[in-house]
């Protein structure tokens, strides 16, 4: 495979448990880029709290955000923004609320957490989570939600629910990105451990699962790499480019 491009999830990738990249992880992302490979931060974060990673990494392309919600340039111009019904975020909120699960939100302006605002047609809405130690009340939430067809269900944990429009995930703000580049899928490498990472690691031409991934993720991918505490994605990327 001609990898041109590395898409990398954080949380449970390429971050570490304290939300650290290690210098292992940072050596083979700089070896990447040096040889003119691009690498692109694919995330269910928002801008404000995958940005500093991404300088950190002297990155210069891209950010996925909000499980392809919005895509950004690493100047900061917005290219993408997929945005929730107001009166969908409201009525998964008070569902959460009645299951007895915790919740949070992201607006374009800021992330609700456990609280809510006063008018949700206030705010611009990109995505909604909710999480639970109790996997019974997250499959009520799953099932009840999988009645509405603008609804795109996902997890960055098996321990949580997430929620974009439909039609909006990791692969298809990657495709925009190929486009921008001038190349394609196969010629990405990615990498993620959870069910929002699903569908950009079967459309990439090399998909990798973490050591640490949900069992459905492993069996999606072309590989399985170690987990994000054993530098799992600066081996992937030792393996495939380097």
């Amino acid at each position: 495979m001609d990898i041109k491009l590395v898409a990398l999830d954080m949380d449970g990738t390429l971050l570490t448990g304290e939300e650290t990249i290690a210098a292992y992880n940072k050596e083979r992302i700089t070896q990447a880029l040096d040889k003119g490979v691009r690498v692109v931060l694919s995330t269910g974060r928002w801008i404000g709290s995958c940005y500093p990673y991404a300088e950190s990494l002297n990155l210069q392309s891209y950010l996925v955000t909000c499980n392809g919600g919005e895509l950004w340039t690493m100047e900061k111009e917005l290219l993408e923004r997929h945005l929730l019904v107001p009166d969908r975020v409201k009525m998964m909120w008070q569902l959460c609320k009645g299951v007895g699960v915790n919740t949070w939100m992201m607006s374009t302006g800021d992330v609700w957490y456990g609280n809510r605002p006063d008018d949700f047609s206030a705010h611009e809405w990109l995505k909604f989570g909710c999480d639970s130690q109790d996997t019974d009340k997250l499959d009520m939430i799953v099932k009840e939600l999988s009645y509405y067809d603008d609804l795109e269900l996902t997890n960055s944990l098996p321990t949580n629910v997430e929620v974009n429009p439909k039609g909006v995930n990791k692969a298809s703000a990657l495709q925009r990105v190929c486009e921008e580049l001038g190349i394609t899928m196969d010629n990405v490498l990615a990498v993620g451990d959870s069910l929002n990472d699903m569908k950009m690691i079967q459309s990439a031409g090399i998909g990798v699962a973490m050591g640490n991934a949900q069992e459905a993720i492993k069996n999606a991918a072309d590989y399985v790499t170690d987990t994000n505490e054993q530098h799992g994605v600066g081996k992937a990327i030792e393996k495939f480019i380097l």
